[in-house]
């Protein structure tokens, strides 16, 4: 059990050199010349300290449709090869890269973040007409229902977008098909009460993420690795959303469509702290730069009193909760024969090696402990099984995400905990 994360997986044609990943979270790095620096500051030492597999997270594949200013762009090649060093540079270090690609549909920032929102070229994009209860909250705000032939073209550019990335170098994508964004929208029944091909049923629903799978191999080769994550739904009480079991059914059904692996997760059909359960984000009211970046971001107190409420309540209602997806992968690896990842609430070498071990999924990842520890990788690939992460799932780092700044870890007991360690070790 000892070296069971040191093996290597294949997924696709890409080799992983072992069991863990960097899981997808955003870096702050934007889209300016200084954006690859940016990476490259933050995933070669994750190389270097062993770590199998990064997925860079969340790039927008429109324009506009970033969920954050610190959201990176690649709708056009040039700024998908712009890439290309940093990619060269974790590969000389060890690691395959993934790149994660999305849209936020009606959560893009240019809806609440007002400077963005004033400078808007085009409305919101939507699967369909707003919910009911979401409709107070999008006053004002222009919302746009993708005709058929909008989604089609939706579907060729994640296909161009994955041309690009190979161009580039990068060793596969992800597409970003959960936590409340655009292609989740089209997933989700809460959301989706469409009525043509992309409509409906769960198959029909999941429909877009097969044409995307056949716009990825025209455009990018039907070797490119790509892969899914694939979301189980929180709603409120009586309101249609994805059940448990339609989403087993549509890791079933890419594993048919020919994606080389599936990332099963719970979220909320609200994009809240279910997808990263801990503790209250005070940081949004506490931290004095995010503070005022919030002043800027929404200049009215209601709005600014609203996302605070909001993000006490999420965090109060959804405590960390150790391995929180298990029932998810573990079912999804039983169901099918690709790999499945692992992600949420894994913090110690133990429960990686565990869920390998026991066959319960094939890679497992960390996401906001890469924040605290850039050496992670070598702390729970290594021999000392009481390895445990330091982060502490604070969510302190969830509104710096919101508002474009840097993805570190802004839990200041954490880094009590990384100076002591460094004192130990000297």
């Amino acid at each position: 059990m000892s070296d069971v994360l040191s093996s290597p997986l294949r997924v696709g044609s890409a080799t992983i050199r072992n069991r863990v990943y960097r899981a997808p979270v955003l870096e702050g790095a934007g889209s300016g010349p200084d954006a690859a620096d940016t990476f490259t500051k933050a995933f070669v030492p994750n190389a270097r300290h062993g770590v199998g597999l990064i997925i860079q997270g969340s790039a927008c594949v429109y324009e506009e449709g970033r969920t954050s200013p610190g959201m990176t762009l690649v709708h056009t090649r040039e700024l998908m090869l712009a890439m290309a060093e940093m990619v060269r540079e974790v590969h000389d270090a060890g690691a395959a890269i993934f790149l994660q690609i999305g849209h936020g549909g009606v959560y893009a920032m240019e809806g609440w973040h007002e400077p963005y929102a004033s400078e808007r070229k085009g409305p919101l994009l939507a699967a369909s007409p707003l919910p009911l209860t979401l409709r107070p909250s999008f006053r004002g705000v222009p919302v746009h229902v993708m005709s058929t032939d909008e989604v089609h073209a939706l579907c060729r550019r994640n296909g161009e977008a994955a041309g690009w990335a190979r161009e580039a170098g990068y060793d596969g994508i992800q597409l970003g098909s959960a936590n409340a964004k655009l292609l989740d929208q089209f997933l989700s029944p809460f959301y989706n009460r469409r009525t043509d091909e992309f409509g409906g049923s769960p198959e029909k629903r999941a429909h877009i993420l097969r044409l995307i799978r056949e716009h990825v191999a025209d455009h990018a080769g039907p070797d490119f690795p790509c892969t899914v994550k694939v979301p189980a739904e929180k709603a409120p009480p009586f309101a249609r959303h994805v059940t448990f079991d339609e989403a087993m059914r549509t890791c079933e059904l890419v594993a048919e469509w020919g994606y080389d692996a599936v990332t099963p997760v719970e979220v909320s059909v609200f994009p809240d702290t279910t997808l990263s359960r801990g503790g209250v984000p005070s940081s949004l009211w506490k931290n004095q730069s995010m503070k005022a970046r919030l002043r800027t971001a929404a200049p009215s107190r209601v709005r600014r009193a609203t996302l605070k409420a909001g993000s006490y309540v999420g965090g109060r209602r959804n405590p960390f909760d150790p391995v929180w997806n298990r029932t998810f992968f573990r079912e999804a690896k039983r169901r099918v024969s690709i790999p499945v990842f692992a992600v949420g609430g894994i913090r110690t070498g133990e429960e990686a090696r565990q869920i390998v071990a026991d066959g319960e999924a094939d890679m497992v990842g960390f996401g906001r402990p890469f924040y605290a520890q850039d050496d992670l990788a070598q702390h729970i690939l290594g021999d000392d099984h009481d390895a445990h992460a330091l982060c502490q799932s604070s969510n302190l780092c969830v509104p710096a995400q919101l508002l474009g700044m840097k993805g570190v870890c802004y839990n200041p007991e954490v880094k009590k905990l990384k100076a002591a360690a460094r004192q130990t070790a000297d």
